[in-house]
């Protein structure tokens, strides 16, 4: 295959199915028919020989190839999108929409911040929150869910600090420790939280996908305990309802005990054993992170978080 004979359309159409991984949709992103798209697909394929996409019950799947063929074509797209159509981004005047992905807990401390601002100096911009129930945030970025999903992924920073082919991009915004948290008059109240108490003690797992087993349980199994856990919940308000009115005890960083609406009525203590930083990141698909627009949202988020720190418990 010659670049020099390649139908460029082609990659245009490649990326919306990729983006979309269904033809359906993609043909409705390009304002094509879907046996258009499907043409454009099969002579894709003849001219890289490679299948690129396979048919599933739901849609399709990419091959190694096109996964790692799309970065490149993302990329280059953008580039002349930038080129022939630069974006412009007058704050007042601008009307734009962002898609934004993250725990309620983290939402409840990030947005009131964020929305002060844009009611006093970006009256046109709307935001529009979209649940996140994983610390898997790549495909909501890669299908253009959203702009921004903000959180707690350990592992998925871990793979994109190690990669130089991925179109996601991602900056830390704040770190902070975990805390044992308790109702001011638990029956631990009395003594130092030691680790024989602690383990005696039934508690509260905040867990989005429900599973009964967190951080904490593989740190104490590494000394050869374990702990009951009595409830999990997948919201931190709803923890600490639960945990203002019962002996349960949770684990969360430090810093969300005031989204949990309850802080007044919650201590917090060391915790008896190591526990590593809990790291909270930004990440978007570098397609909007050039738009002006873009960086003036990452740029709030920024300080909504540094004032988050600075009025943490």
């Amino acid at each position: 295959m010659s670049f020099l004979t390649l139908d460029l359309n082609l990659l245009r159409v490649f990326d919306a199915v990729m983006t979309e991984q269904n033809l359906t949709r993609a043909a409705h992103r390009l304002a094509m028919t879907q046996p258009a798209v499907s043409n454009a697909v099969k002579r894709l394929r003849d001219a890289l020989g490679d299948d690129l996409l396979i048919r599933t019950a739901h849609g399709v799947k990419p091959t190694a190839r096109a996964e790692s063929l799309w970065p490149a074509v993302r990329r280059a797209l953008a580039d002349l999108e930038e080129a022939v159509a630069p974006r412009s981004f007058e704050l007042e005047k601008a009307h734009a929409t962002f898609r934004m992905a993250m725990a309620d807990a983290t939402a409840a401390l990030i947005l009131p911040p964020l929305v002060r601002v844009i009611e006093q100096v970006a009256p046109g911009i709307d935001v529009r929150m979209v649940p996140l129930t994983t610390r898997e945030p790549r495909p909501l970025l890669l299908r253009g869910d959203v702009e921004l999903a903000i959180g707690f992924f350990p592992g998925v920073v871990a793979q994109l600090q190690g990669s130089t082919e991925t179109p996601i991009r991602h900056e830390r915004l704040y770190s902070g420790q975990y805390v044992a948290v308790r109702r001011k008059a638990h029956p631990l109240s009395d003594q130092p939280l030691t680790l024989d108490r602690y383990c005696e003690a039934n508690h509260l797992l905040v867990s989005f996908s429900g599973r009964a087993r967190g951080l904490v349980d593989d740190a104490l199994a590494s000394l050869g305990r374990d702990r009951r856990i009595l409830l999990t919940v997948n919201q931190f308000f709803t923890a600490g309802k639960v945990v203002a009115g019962s002996d349960l005890v949770m684990v969360i960083p430090k810093h969300l005990i005031n989204a949990t609406g309850m802080s007044s009525q919650l201590v917090y203590q060391p915790l008896p054993f190591e526990l590593p930083e809990v790291h909270i990141d930004m990440l978007w698909h570098e397609r909007d992170g050039r738009s002006p627009g873009h960086r003036w949202l990452r740029e709030q988020v920024r300080h909504a978080g540094q004032e988050t720190m600075s009025k943490a418990v």
